[in-house]
């Protein structure tokens, strides 16, 4: 098989889709088809439907150039988000960056159940470690009646979930930096001037919400899935908590109820084998009315909990 090579250039683009789609197969299985075309799409500025018409046309060798840069990067494992710069949510198209868990579509239970949960037509609605602003993002356009805050400990993170914001028209979120997170959110290193908070909670500053919703990190610190796949490339402190990856999940049940209104509620994403220690934790900690709820895979994967009225 062809190297990548600067020879691509006198390479008819039929022929080329078909290198780059057998360069790819190891790293990306059966979608190896559909990320050569990817990388073709951005590299070329045009549709998948341009894309496919005319197998005899040539790249630029600014095209072949930029395209050897991409698939470099895919071959080495990075996500193909991360690459393209961009990932669906809720049919919404969302920035991302490495400084950003990628979002994903088991994810988008939160934003069903919310939806489902939420009664007061201009609820309060916190989304706490918002990362790109996926679950927020989701929320808002749903509900514009809603007043939703998103908070996150990175402000390169928050300065995604802004853009997001910006790039999609939504105006009924409010962005709070969590003070005891990254404050390296610019090339000034100013905290680009976000409300600050000191804790999971503390960006919130005695607001009581009618809920609060979060997929916070929940994957134990030893956990080989850590190395592997798009994981090995996403922010660690997004997704490492603790020796058992329940330390976050502990902090936000043991305090939510306290910026929650009566007959508040609290959502959270957890891993699929975490489903009992969570209801254990609120149990515990006086939550009421547990429910769970699986993926789209039937894996556990998230819990609701209301506080008393």
């Amino acid at each position: 098989m062809p190297p990548l090579s600067a020879s691509w250039a006198s390479t008819p683009l039929g022929q080329l889709r078909r290198l780059l789609r057998d360069l790819l197969r190891p790293v990306a299985g059966a979608g190896a088809g559909l990320e050569a075309d990817l990388l073709l799409m951005t590299v070329m500025e045009t549709g998948r439907a341009r894309l496919l018409i005319g197998d005899h046309r040539l790249l630029t060798s600014a095209q072949v150039t930029r395209l050897i840069v991409l698939a470099q990067r895919r071959m080495s494992g990075e996500p193909m988000a991360y690459i393209l710069g961009r990932r669906e949510f809720w049919s919404l198209s969302l920035k991302v960056t490495e400084a950003t868990l990628i979002p994903r579509p088991e994810t988008e239970l939160l934003v069903e159940i919310a939806l489902n949960a939420v009664g007061p037509p201009a609820a309060k609605v916190a989304d706490l470690g918002t990362g790109s602003g996926a679950i927020a993002l989701a929320l808002a356009s749903e509900c514009p009646e809603w007043r939703l805050v998103a908070t996150d400990s990175s402000a390169a993170a928050l300065k995604v979930a802004t853009d997001n914001a910006r790039q999609l028209g939504i105006d009924n979120i409010e962005f709070r930096l969590n003070k005891a997170g990254d404050k390296v959110g610019s090339e000034s290193g100013s905290d680009q001037g976000f409300d600050q908070g000191d804790s999971w909670l503390g960006a919130l500053a005695g607001e009581r919400f009618d809920l609060i919703v979060s997929n916070p990190p929940y994957v134990a610190a030893g956990d080989p899935c850590l190395r592997n796949g798009d994981t090995a490339f996403e922010p660690r402190g997004a997704l490492a908590a603790g020796a058992d990856g329940l330390d976050d999940l502990k902090s936000l049940i043991a305090g939510a109820a306290d910026c929650l209104l009566p007959g508040g509620r609290l959502l959270l994403e957890h891993g699929c084998d975490q489903q009992r220690a969570v209801t254990a934790l609120l149990t515990a900690a006086g939550w009421q009315q547990i429910d769970c709820f699986k993926d789209l895979a039937g894996q556990d994967r998230a819990v609701m909990a209301s506080v008393g009225q």
